[in-house]
């Protein structure tokens, strides 16, 4: 494969019938082979079967890289490949989605799990049976010790990560439908009453503790230093304390040092290599910021209040559900994504090693320029691409990483009105739109304040700016109590969150996860402020202003 011409690389083509959107929320572009055949395929899936069960009027959620950025399509139900500006005549809708067989089924679904929800019972399942075997499967995989595997071994080693993160990815999509469905019915319920979409979810603070999770970990080994009077200076040192101390070290490494943490593509670190990270998590985590139960009770209160009279009780029991669903949705991400695609970085950095020692590629990170099923045979018998053709894919991702990419590409596509649709269709459409929208994911069409976003918090933090592209350049010289400026974060972040005094996002909305985690580690912050990463340089110093969701740059 040689170097596709600038101009070739640049051209952004729709990749098929319809209206394409752009989704920068995962990847920022120039993605690697494997991500791109392993995404689309889990989306598509995954919504493919479930959407049905859920009672959702569409086919699937169309999933396509276009020069390594993502961009995606809601497939309808009927005619999917011959999509119309025009929308048909009303009456003709409504006559059509009464009486179309598949409409049908999907009417009766929605219905059903409007009055009863599913949710419940998958979050339980989740937590009783699907959880404790993902987390063994995902630490059988860590203790195989890498250096020590034959060709052969490592190669089938990749080939089952391969497997298991096509079905932990296809999961992590299906889990979705359940952990976003209460949320959105709280969301839909509180329009109705009057209630901001961000007022409900300052009612979901202290609904995850997966978030703080690995906080409460590195908070109970700060404790045990302070106890014996040590400041290690490496996580050696940390280790060298007591037996205690590495013990839990050792347990929160194995959770969570494969772990990717700063991006969602092969080519970001995983936790474990940055001890520097760790370290500096560990000696400056920030316990008082943690969210005030009395708070919370107070602005449970507060909404309870404003809900009409006779709507109270209902309140009450969407509140209950979308809590336990924020957990799951918190949860669902490092355990299904991004701890399995760590394990395949780690021993996709074994077989580059082993690559650039022998001659087979020029540099080691090559190996994240082969696909799905090259990497296994190369890592096997050296058969597949040459050197030469993955240091030209190299550079070929690197340049589209440099590329604006447009929002949309395609033609438009005419929505159907949602008071054409049967009543439980039209009304789980209103839910996923309420999610999308609070998600940062639906452009609502008025033009935005480059610094200007959701705010977290309630208290102004002004200190020092890192802007980076993503976090492992921000994390190589951010000091404790900056302000990280990116373009969007992945549930990892918890992890090493409390390093920071504040937080904007370029991407995101009030239910993103850069601002679910924000509420639970009282971290202010301003999400979807869509001109940051311009508008602000690294080194400024900046007033995070969560209260009036705006960013200042000061003298």
């Amino acid at each position: 494969m040689s170097v596709v011409g600038a101009d070739a690389i640049d051209a952004f083509e729709a990749p098929g019938p319809g209206f394409w959107q752009l989704d920068r929320s995962h990847f920022q572009g120039g993605t690697t082979p494997i991500m791109r055949w392993l995404v689309p395929e889990a989306v598509q899936s995954a919504y493919r079967k479930q959407w049905p069960i859920l009672g959702v009027p569409a086919e699937t959620l169309s999933f396509r890289f276009v020069n390594g950025f993502t961009y995606t399509r809601m497939r309808p139900l009927i005619r999917p490949d011959r999509p119309s500006a025009k929308p048909p005549p009303a009456f003709l809708l409504k006559v059509g989605s009464r009486l179309h067989p598949e409409f049908r089924r999907r009417t009766r679904a929605a219905r059903r799990n409007l009055e009863h929800s599913p949710a419940p019972t998958v979050i339980a399942e989740w937590h009783a049976e699907t959880r404790p075997r993902l987390v063994a499967q995902n630490l059988e995989f860590g203790a195989v010790d890498l250096p020590t595997l034959e060709d052969a071994g490592l190669a089938d080693h990749i080939e089952a990560l391969l497997t298991h993160i096509r079905w932990t990815f296809e999961e992590h999509f299906r889990l979705h439908g359940y952990d976003l469905g209460p949320i959105g019915q709280l969301l839909v319920a509180g329009n109705r009453w009057g209630i901001p979409g961000g007022d409900l979810l300052g009612a979901l603070v202290g609904a995850s503790p997966s978030t703080s999770a690995p906080i409460e970990a590195l908070r109970r080994i700060r404790d045990r230093l302070a106890a014996e009077g040590s400041t290690p200076t490496s996580l050696d040192e940390v280790a060298a304390t007591s037996p205690d101390i590495a013990a839990e070290l050792d347990t929160y490494l194995r959770h969570r040092g494969p772990v990717l943490f700063a991006g969602y593509d092969l080519d970001s670190p995983t936790l474990g290599e940055m001890p520097d990270v760790v370290l500096a998590t560990i000696l400056s985590g920030a316990d008082e910021r943690i969210h005030d139960p009395d708070r919370l009770a107070a602005t449970v209160a507060d909404l309870r209040g404003r809900v009409p009279d006779g709507g109270r009780d209902r309140f009450d029991d969407l509140l209950a559900r979308a809590r336990e669903a924020m957990d799951l949705r918190d949860d669902n991400g490092p355990i299904t994504a991004e701890w399995p695609a760590g394990l395949l970085r780690l021993a996709m950095l074994e077989a580059g090693r082993r690559l650039a020692t022998s001659g087979r590629l020029h540099k080691a990170e090559h190996v994240f320029e082969l696909g799905r099923d090259e990497l296994p045979s190369i890592v096997a018998t050296g058969t597949g691409p040459s050197a030469d053709d993955l240091a030209a894919r190299a550079a070929e991702r690197d340049h589209q990483k440099t590329l604006d990419p447009p929002q949309t590409l395609g033609d438009p596509e005419a929505t159907p009105p949602l008071d054409a649709l049967p009543g439980p269709l039209a009304e789980t459409v209103t839910i996923i739109l309420a999610c999308l929208t609070q998600l940062g994911m639906v452009d609502e069409g008025a033009e935005k304040h480059p610094l200007r976003g959701s705010g977290i918090g309630s208290v102004a933090f002004e200190g020092v700016a890192r802007v980076a592209e993503n976090a492992d350049e921000a994390f190589d010289r951010l000091q404790p109590g900056e302000v990280l400026v990116t373009r969007t974060t992945t549930p990892a972040y918890n992890m090493v969150l409390t390093l920071v005094g504040g937080l904007v996002t370029a991407e995101g909305g009030p239910m993103s996860h850069a601002a679910v985690l924000s509420r639970e580690l009282g971290i202010p912050a301003v999400v979807g402020a869509a001109g940051a990463m311009e508008a602000i340089a690294d080194g400024d110093r900046v007033e995070v202003d969560p209260v009036e969701g705006v960013v200042r740059v000061l003298p």
